[in-house]
């Protein structure tokens, strides 16, 4: 499934739901079905820079493509970036790169974040570009 294809399935699901309430339990489950990482990588070297909430992220290339791992100390943050990882992981460091993330702004997300948690998605998915620009500059060489 390409990037797209994954987003929009995610915007489908949301658009069935109004309440915003509801659309953040949906968020949590997400995130409550998020793969637990590696004890190994619950490390300051791993945790996120600009996030209020602790968020430890790890990514390796397999096959050419970056798989991310992750978690969180805070629930909605923890579904947060589970629907990142449901995006990008499994993709290439070029589809990572030119991905747009437009379903963060179809689904309402960023307009129902506290400033200090769109500062946390950015940070996020920041960090999730940045494991993927070091593996493209890996496999270039």
């Amino acid at each position: 499934m390409t990037i797209q294809e994954t987003e929009n399935e995610i915007i489908d699901e949301f658009s069935d739901i109004d309440d915003w309430m509801d659309r953040y339990a949906m968020i949590i489950d997400m995130g409550n079905s998020l793969p637990p990482i590696d004890e190994k990588y619950r490390t300051p070297e791993h945790l996120i820079e600009g996030c209020q909430s602790r968020v430890w992220l790890n990514a390796d290339l397999e096959d050419g493509k970056v798989v991310y791992t992750a978690d969180s100390d805070a629930i909605i943050v923890k579904g947060i970036i589970s629907m990142l990882i449901k995006v990008l992981s499994e993709h290439t460091p070029d589809e990572i790169l030119n991905a747009d993330l437009s379903f963060i702004e179809k689904i309402g997300l960023s307009e129902h974040l506290s400033p200090t948690r769109s500062n946390g998605l950015l940070a996020m998915v920041k960090q999730m570009r940045m494991y993927a620009l070091a593996y493209k500059t890996k496999l270039e060489k």
